[in-house]
């Protein structure tokens, strides 16, 4: 695809790069919030910066995700999408819905739950854009006969994401939102089976790009494709189980989660280290932002999976959940894996040798991975002191226990600092690139 006109999936991704760097920045706020309370409070406190941030990120994973496979499926099918228009229609709907949720939270009207805290009205477009996805991705398939694992990932994460947002309202209905339990159930539950969709998208653009680079299409038809593919299907269905542990729910829903709680990390782990040693010099350098950052993504595959365990554990889940043990998790699910996959997806989509030098690239994602990694250790460090606090039979008061934990959210400060640097260095040349193409004078152009 020539760089000289913005497809459909480069203005999908290039919107997801705009939110991203949004919500990098309101996330870096909330986290100066911890160490100077009180900052910004007219006009941006804590509990508008922190949904903000939340619902961007939300934004730009399934923004990236629907370029990705907007992508990919072209070139895997070597046909164009059934329609353009309704793309367009898509992204104009989420890009409106985007605009309209963050007014709403800078004036303070919400009204939803977590991961969708903005007024309940907003999600019936966002739902109707996905429908007008899954309708486009279905009549751009052309049969699911003897296809790749990754069409069917893609297929499985679209109709689980529409299922599980869906779910995620039913609490405006009394008959769901009268009982607390069943509530909470249901809540916890369709957030749990969200990830996992998206993980689907995510996942499936991953087999693909890597074939892409080994200029093989080997890995998408193996076994182990297909186990990577049913077992993230059955932890999309069973897994959440462990975000209810805390409440008096069925003890089975809880023992199948355990058993299969983050499975799919440890195959998907499995399929990059694979693929890894399989390639030689020439694959890679040719490909290397792409490449470096899908394998920064394995790396935090381990990490994350070894949280997960632990987190997984009844016994610990009571001390960890609701501390920032669990947003460690997140984070590292969030950024480590989702995100780095996604800017790989992105590199690939709108970038063209040598839009960055691979030295500047390099120290970049460097920057990315120590950051990111002491962003984490401060999360868990701060968790297991709150786990700590909840635990207690000492009664100290909440301000204590927070001005007690000032110096690790000020090391989480300075690398959450260090760590939006070092992304916005690797997202500037993916934004500008797509934007500038060259005359024949040599002039550069906005395309």
């Amino acid at each position: 695809m020539s760089n000289k006109h913005l497809t459909i999936p480069k203005i999908f991704m290039l919107a997801g790069l705009i939110i991203l760097s949004a919500g990098l920045l309101f996330g870096l706020t909330g986290a100066l919030q911890y160490i100077v309370p009180g900052f910004l409070k007219q006009f941006l406190s804590f509990e508008k910066t922190r949904p903000l941030h939340v619902s961007a990120i939300l934004f730009w994973i399934i923004t990236g995700s629907s370029g990705a496979v907007f992508s990919y499926l072209q070139q895997s099918t070597g046909k164009k999408i059934y329609s353009v228009l309704l793309a367009k229609i898509q992204c104009y709907i989420f890009s409106a819905c985007i605009v309209l949720i963050f007014i709403s939270y800078c004036i303070g009207i919400f009204g939803g739950r977590e991961y969708w805290e903005f007024p309940p009205a907003l999600g019936l477009p966002i739902a109707i854009a996905w429908v007008l996805f899954l309708f486009n991705y279905l009549k751009s398939v052309s049969g699911f006969k003897n296809q790749p694992v990754y069409v069917w990932m893609w297929l499985t994460g679209i109709v689980f994401f529409l299922f599980t947002f869906l779910e995620s309202y039913l609490w405006i209905f009394p008959y769901f939102r009268n009982n607390i339990v069943n509530d909470m159930t249901i809540q916890w539950k369709s957030y749990g089976s969200m990830v996992g969709s998206w993980n689907m998208l995510i996942y499936g653009s991953s087999i693909f790009l890597m074939e892409k680079i080994m200029g093989v299409s080997s890995y998408s038809r193996t076994r182990l494709a297909f186990l990577m593919y049913f077992l993230g299907l059955f932890n999309l269905m069973f897994n959440w189980g462990h975000h209810i542990y805390t409440l008096p729910t069925h003890n089975y829903i809880k023992h199948v989660s355990y058993i299969v709680s983050m499975t799919e990390l440890l195959i998907f782990g499995k399929i990059i280290y694979q693929w890894k040693s399989s390639l030689d010099s020439a694959k890679k350098y040719g490909h290397y932002a792409a490449y470096s950052l899908l394998l920064s993504a394995d790396a935090w595959v381990f990490l994350t999976l070894a949280l997960s365990i632990l987190m997984s554990v009844p016994a610990i889940n009571v001390y960890t959940h609701g501390t920032h043990f669990t947003v460690a998790h997140a984070m590292g699910a969030t950024i480590g894996i989702n995100s780095l996959l996604l800017l790989a997806f992105a590199s690939d989509i709108l970038m063209q040798p040598p839009a960055i030098s691979n030295k500047k690239f390099k120290i970049s994602l460097w920057t990315v991975n120590i950051a990111l990694f002491v962003f984490w250790i401060s999360l868990i460090a701060a968790g297991i002191q709150k786990a700590r606090w909840q635990m207690s039979t000492e009664k100290i008061p909440f301000s204590v226990m927070m001005l007690e934990q000032r110096p690790i959210f000020i090391i989480f400060f300075i690398a959450g600092l260090v760590l939006t640097i070092g992304l916005l260095l690797i997202i500037y040349p993916l934004i500008k690139w797509p934007l500038m193409s060259s005359d024949k004078t040599g002039k550069q152009v906005v395309a």
